[in-house]
């Protein structure tokens, strides 16, 4: 299946590339640093061919990732250090922090090792209720409904709905759309009863896929006396926060800080809004990380950091260095800036 959007993107990469407007770009937008965002990080994913596949890189980029940026001058920080080098205006030089999203086992047993070499630190964020169960790596499930049969019969308000999954390009067709189903059609909270209802009537187990992937707690624990690393909220259950009440979506952001105190030990200073683009988090959801007491906050738009995001700091951007660009000359040109106002109507200090 050709993505039509990420083959322009690739062709602005490649026109900013190898025309040269990167490089010459750079220090009218190149900013003072970056976050970048890493999901998975393995050389052996289970579902190789799978649609969420650009959530995962090889170790090997990574490590030839942070190798480049460092001999370009970034040096890699800690959260904590981004946010002041951040309100200093960028004074100590270039900067990168690295993110994790969701807390993968393979961020502990792959890309830690990387990290180690070049002393990089990382900061994972995690939603207990991925660790705990009460909430699931509904993507994934979804996926493994749609691979377990050829035929799926969806119930709805409207009654039911046969989905045809017999081949390949079917099975692409059916995964985007119970993915539109459950993320526009079904309410937040309710969405977990609907997808059991059909992984139980396919014969999946919703609980395989965060088991097999993901953190537990002891390992957690482990990890976070790492001294690369630091622990951040990710929610309670990876909800979508804007599609919550007030109420609902302050506990969410607030409440976890106690449940990771109660894991670990500390509170979290740092928090990731899940999805993080633009029909996920604004700037209600904004405020209310703030009010939750959050030393930073980030989101999934795409873009490098400038002097500027001192008074947005819990709306920060992050460069995701995912699976459709394992190139180190596409994360080059992502660091040059120039691909901030393209991805942003123009915007240079990119914010919710």
């Amino acid at each position: 299946m050709i993505d039509g959007g990420e083959a322009f993107r690739k062709l602005a990469l490649n026109v900013a590339r190898y025309t040269g407007l990167a490089p010459l770009a750079k220090p009218f937008v190149g900013g003072i640093g970056a976050i970048l965002m890493l999901h998975r990080v393995t050389a052996t994913p289970e579902k190789p061919d799978s649609v969420n596949r650009h959530l995962n890189i090889a170790p090997s980029f990574l490590d030839a990732v942070v190798a480049g940026m460092k001999a370009d001058g970034y040096a890699f920080v800690s959260m904590d250090e981004a946010v002041e080098r951040i309100k200093a205006g960028g004074k100590g030089g270039q900067f990168a922090t690295i993110t994790a999203d969701d807390a993968y086992r393979d961020n502990m047993t792959e890309a830690l090792p990387i990290l180690e070499k070049h002393g990089a630190p990382i900061t994972i964020y995690v939603a207990p209720g991925l660790i705990n169960g009460t909430a699931d790596l509904w993507w994934d499930v979804v996926e493994d409904i749609v691979n377990a049969r050829d035929r799926l019969t969806l119930s709805t308000p409207n009654g039911l709905t046969v989905i045809d999954c017999a081949t390949a390009a079917r099975k692409h067709q059916a995964i985007a759309r119970l993915y539109a189903y459950l993320t526009t059609q079904v309410r937040e909270e309710d969405q977990r009863a609907v997808l059991r209802q059909l992984a139980d009537a396919n014969g999946v187990d919703m609980e395989r896929p965060r088991l097999k992937t993901l953190l537990n707690w002891d390992e957690i624990r482990s990890i976070a006396t790492h001294p690369l690393v630091t622990i951040g909220a990710h929610t309670i259950n990876h909800t979508n926060l804007k599609r919550l009440s007030e109420s609902h979506a302050r506990h969410e952001i607030g409440a976890v800080k106690g449940m990771l105190r109660a894991e670990l030990g500390q509170e979290p200073r740092h928090f990731a809004y899940p999805y993080g683009y633009a029909s996920a988090v604004g700037c209600r959801e904004v405020g209310f990380a703030r009010d939750a007491g959050y030393t930073s906050a980030v989101t999934t738009r795409h873009g490098v950091l400038r002097a500027e995001h001192a008074g947005f700091l819990h709306a920060l951007p992050r460069i995701s260095v995912n699976g459709r660009y394992q190139s180190l000359a596409h994360i080059r040109t992502m660091l040059s800036g120039v691909t901030t106002p393209l991805a942003n109507a123009g915007k240079r200090v990119v914010t919710v």
